[in-house]
């Protein structure tokens, strides 16, 4: 099977988890004003320490959601990986974060796995319960546990794509299924835009 095979798959499963969660998560969700600041202190596979400022000066490309998540989440990391393969070169100035709400099963070692299976520069981040917490209402996403009543649980969250800028203020949020060619071009348009300022 290939990328592009996949590519189509995942966003088919997308759809269809939009389609089944938009009507609670619309009502549950929202973003930042623009340039807010927006924070956050987790920890990398590596066991490091991260925040925010971390990776200062560079864009960030920021998604929260888990591991095991059946379908949106492995569709948008998707999305993700092929946008910054169509920046190119200028993916350098980008960041991708995968920040996880499901601390009890993500640990580092399990994040960082998952994140590289989609792209090797993509960085995966977990923490304590209330270090996630601080995280998500900085970026003001919901995330709800839901007990599947088989012993298991799975995760209600929000599906944005939130974009930070070099100085870390909260630019935009676009929609994790809007496809690896809009977010690129989105992110193309911001990069210009700091080009041009004289």
């Amino acid at each position: 099977m290939n990328l592009r095979t996949i590519g189509y798959l995942a966003a088919g499963w997308l759809l269809l988890a939009a389609c089944m969660t938009a009507p609670r998560a619309t009502a549950q969700t929202g973003v930042p004003p623009e340039g807010a600041s927006v924070n956050f202190a987790l920890t990398a596979a590596d066991g490091a320490r991260v925040t925010e400022q971390t990776w200062r000066g560079k864009w960030l490309v920021v998604y929260f959601g888990y591991t095991l998540c059946p379908d949106i989440c492995p569709a948008t990391l998707l999305e993700i990986a092929g946008a910054l393969n169509e920046l190119g070169a200028r993916a350098t100035s980008v960041q991708g974060i995968f920040i996880s709400v499901d601390p009890q099963r993500d640990t580092p070692a399990v994040l960082g796995d998952y994140v590289k299976s989609f792209d090797p520069g993509l960085v995966g981040l977990t923490g304590a319960p209330k270090q996630i917490a601080l995280a998500a209402k900085s970026f003001r996403v919901f995330y709800e546990r839901q007990e599947t009543g088989d012993g298991n649980y799975t995760y209600d969250h929000s599906a944005f794509i939130y974009i930070v800028d070099p100085a870390g203020k909260f630019v935009k949020a676009v929609g994790g299924d809007v496809g690896s060619k809009q977010i690129a071009e989105t992110l193309t348009a911001l990069l210009d835009n700091v080009r041009e300022r004289p």
